[in-house]
Parts: structure tokens; C-alpha cells; sequence
């Protein structure tokens, strides 16, 4: 069985604690698919966090996996990731996520 969004997001935090984290259960658009048969969900994940300054693009999901290990392949099946620091362009061009700006 896939996790919540509410699940999968306090475990991020759990790694990325004051870090932005947006999530989106893509399952949905797998339906049918093998890995979504079991239950297993399908999701992407945007994270800026000050941990991913200098680190490769590889290095970073290795971070992101890591949260949620254990829940793979069973209940997490697809992640996909967008990793970046606060610093570097494409988080700056994300759309503000505090509901008061």
C-alpha cells in the first residue's frame, strides 16, 4: 500500500527538516502499470534544501532515497526527483509555496 502525501512528506522532513518539500502522487498516470499493481505509488518530489550545495546531481537522490528506502519497491515504487539548492537558479524560479507572501 502507497503512502499519503501526508506520510511521504513527514519523512522527507525528517531528513530535510527546514527545507522547502513539494510532492505530487502521480499514481494515477500509472494505473495499470506493474509496479502500481501491487500497490506501490508513483510520485514527484521537489526539494530545496542548504544539504544539496555542492553536491552532484546523484549525490542528491542518493539523499532523497535514502528517506525512503525501506518503503521500496513495496509502497513507493517511482520517485522523481528535483533536487536543488537555494541558491541555484531553479529554485529561485519556483513559484513561492508560503501562503502569505
Amino acid at each position: 500500500m502507497r503512502p499519503s502525501l501526508d506520510e511521504l512528506k513527514v519523512r522527507l522532513q525528517g531528513r530535510f527538516p527546514a527545507d522547502r518539500i513539494d510532492l505530487t502522487d502521480d499514481s494515477h498516470l500509472h494505473a495499470g502499470h506493474a509496479g502500481s499493481q501491487g500497490g506501490a505509488g508513483h510520485y514527484s518530489v521537489t526539494i530545496v534544501s542548504d544539504r544539496f550545495s555542492g553536491l552532484s546531481r546523484l549525490a542528491r537522490h542518493r539523499l532523497v532515497y535514502d528517506a525512503v528506502a525501506e518503503w521500496m519497491p513495496h509502497r513507493v515504487h517511482a520517485l522523481v526527483i528535483a533536487a536543488h539548492a537555494p541558491t541555484e537558479p531553479a529554485a529561485l524560479s519556483l513559484p513561492s509555496n508560503d501562503p502569505n507572501p
